[in-house]
């Protein structure tokens, strides 16, 4: 009997599905249903959330903070009871500063107008500068991110303002330009950390980069003068520098090598006759023990010395009535 009662409602159901058309009234019959179906369709579809890998969802229900979903397929309570914010956590976000990126590919194109107001800063010798740079951040904490800070971007980059117009504003225009670059970007990152844990901002800041630094348009041509000037100074003093460093130390050298030469014939002087002193008081002690001898060696020593430089020499012997033969005496072996 059950049986037969059922199928004869769905029959009936059936022909009311059929005149549905036609009949307004089936129409409001089977309002609920569509309802309920809609209800199932929304509710399937709402109460799944994928996260993607580079990503964390935060949950939120009934917009308080709930948990944390990691990458992956997930439930969630539907129709907007659980809502999910999803946070790139490993991505590398950037703030640009005195600049905007309007294109970027093989060739980026970079607009500067009218953001003078975030680049012009005063540096410590009382010059301007135009300061342009980025800041390079990842967030490391969704939670944070989301809840610990209103209008987080807008408050980050007030925090790199003030920061980098502090660094920049304790050293001179030529440190900002030239050799300072390095310094000021690594304490611009070090005092931009603190502040974001200070403040509990989620986010770790990977680099700061200093894009450009040049004085402002109007004053560039003046600024470039001056500069010229200061390197024609110092290329006038390392050619200073270089011509003394070529004449003083030779002449230093020189004066050197003649102190040298006069120290080296004292001694030899002094040797010289401490020599001959020696060699006197050696022959005076062999003449106190046979003075005839060493008066006769003497003699024949100093003849030859004198003999030796006397060109033609002729012996006679005053006792003979003739003339000797010639003594050859020269040193080449001939007579003269």
């Amino acid at each position: 009997m059950q049986i037969k009662f059922l199928m004869s409602d769905f029959r009936k159901n059936l022909e009311e599905w059929k005149d549905f058309g036609s009949n307004p009234e089936s129409f409001i019959k089977f309002i609920p249903v569509f309802a309920m179906v809609f209800v199932l369709l929304t509710a399937l579809f709402t109460c799944w959330a994928k996260i993607e890998p580079q990503e964390r969802g935060v949950v939120l229900r009934f917009g308080k903070f709930n948990k944390t979903m990691e990458p992956g397929l997930h439930f969630r309570l539907p129709f907007r009871i659980d809502r999910v914010e999803k946070v790139p956590v490993q991505r590398q976000l950037k703030e640009e500063f005195g600049y905007r990126t309007k294109q970027s590919g093989i060739r980026t194109q970079y607009s500067s107008q009218n953001l003078d107001g975030e680049s012009i800063m005063l540096t410590g010798d009382l010059n301007v500068a135009d300061v342009e740079w980025v800041t390079q951040y990842r967030i490391v904490n969704p939670r944070d991110y989301l809840f610990k800070v209103r209008n987080l971007k807008g408050t980050f980059r007030v925090m790199n303002e003030a920061v980098m117009r502090e660094i920049v504003g304790d050293r001179t225009i030529n440190e900002i330009l030239t050799t300072g670059r390095s310094v000021i970007e690594n304490l611009v990152e070090a005092d931009l950390q603190k502040l974001c844990n200070q403040y509990e901002m989620g986010v770790e800041i990977d680099q700061v980069i200093l894009q450009d630094v040049n004085p402002p348009e109007l004053v560039k041509p003046s600024f470039n003068g001056v500069n010229q000037a200061q390197q024609e100074k110092e290329s006038q003093i390392y050619k200073a520098r270089a011509e003394y460093n070529s004449v003083i130390p030779r002449a230093e050298g020189e004066a050197s090598q003649v102190i040298e030469m006069a120290r080296g014939y004292a001694i030899e002087r002094i040797n010289m006759a401490a020599g001959e002193a020696d060699r006197f008081n050696a022959i005076y002690k062999a003449y106190q023990k046979a003075p005839e001898v060493t008066r006769q060696r003497l003699y024949l020593e100093s003849m030859q010395k004198v003999l030796a430089q006397v060109g033609r020499k002729i012996i006679v012997d005053h006792e003979s009535s003739g003339i000797l033969p010639l003594l050859n005496l020269s040193p080449e072996g001939g007579s003269k």
